[in-house]
């Protein structure tokens, strides 16, 4: 998350048990970086237990950072590399070499093959939904669709911000959810305290859907555009050759500074709370999930069991036998 990520947002939530990241361009200058991973390093250093951290790094041609920024991530041996918006060719051996994996953000087939291409360890399918550059396909049929070729560790992004959101991912097919709008709304994250508080107070028709601010298409709040002085329901599309992620956006109102990134998972966030307590409700919420649905399932297959019990009480002992199949 552009801006919002930080050291203190990262620590807590991998002492919380989640993997967190941030993005390599939220340390500036960027001699901050190697202070950044220093940091996250050592306090994770003495939290047993605690979750592996990530660094994102995009990839784009305008990144005038990235020979720097990956340069610092070799010296600290960063566990988990997140890239984008270019296939990672020459970033996955780098980071196999230091022992790495790289998980890369897509939001179609023709991306993931691609990715599948550069020896990627895993794909970060960017849903419908999602807050900031996402894409537009339905989970169900993107993850079905890479699942059948791609082997690797498949993560969904997309309007998760609940529990029960989690095991849909995983229902549909996902190892992992990709959770990015919640953590916003915390305490650690470096958010204006109206940026949280609009995160909130919203909902998923508030999120808007543009390439205006950055060349590629992104979900917003529409409220933080219209506060920008734009009509946030007649918004001009941008050619991707206006993309530029080194000063973070092609505009006067900046994405991610002026123009506030939101998923359409906002209508599930009600409050502004510690990063710690966050993961523990989504955990609450998974299992309560789960034993729901157990719950759900469990009046059909003592239906099953009792039809499968009257239909073999009619049976011979040869036709109760295993192998024995009924025309």
């Amino acid at each position: 998350m552009f801006i919002v990520s930080n050291p203190e947002l990262v620590i807590e939530q991998c002492k919380a048990g989640v993997v967190g990241s941030f993005p390599a361009l939220n340390a500036r200058p960027k001699e901050q970086l190697e202070a950044w991973l220093e940091r996250i390093r050592t306090e994770l250093a003495a939290s047993p237990g605690a979750a592996p951290y990530a660094v994102n790094q995009i990839i784009h041609a305008s990144n005038e950072r990235l020979a720097h920024d990956m340069d610092v991530c070799e010296r600290f041996r960063v566990p988990i590399i997140i890239t984008s918006l270019r296939a990672p060719d020459e970033i996955v051996p780098r980071v196999h070499g230091w022992g790495g994996v790289v998980f890369h953000d897509v939001i179609s087939v023709r991306h993931a093959r691609r990715a599948m291409q550069a020896g990627v360890d895993g794909l970060i399918l960017v849903c419908a939904g999602g807050g900031g550059h996402a894409g537009a396909l339905s989970p169900f049929a993107l993850v079905h669709e890479v699942r059948r070729f791609f082997k690797g560790t498949i993560l969904l992004a997309g309007a998760i911000a609940t529990g029960d959101a989690v095991l849909a991912a995983q229902a549909a097919g996902a190892d992992l959810a990709y959770i990015g709008t919640r953590f916003i709304a915390t305490r650690e994250a470096n958010a204006k305290p109206e940026y949280k508080q609009m995160i909130v107070d919203s909902a998923a028709s508030d999120v808007v859907y543009t390439s205006l601010f950055t060349g590629v298409l992104g979900n917003y709040l529409k409220k933080s555009v219209a506060a920008a002085g734009l009509d946030p329901d007649n918004l001009p599309a941008a050619d991707k050759a206006s993309m530029s992620f080194g000063s973070g956006g092609n505009m006067e109102k900046k994405a991610w500074r002026d123009i506030w990134g939101a998923g359409q998972g906002v209508g599930c966030i009600d409050d502004i709370a510690p990063t710690e307590e966050v993961v523990a409700r989504l955990a609450r919420e998974y299992e309560a999930a789960r034993a729901r649905l157990a719950a759900q399932a469990a009046p059909y297959g003592e239906a099953r069991l009792a039809r499968s019990s009257s239909t073999d009480s009619g049976l011979t002992s040869e036709e109760r036998s295993p192998g024995f199949s009924p025309r």
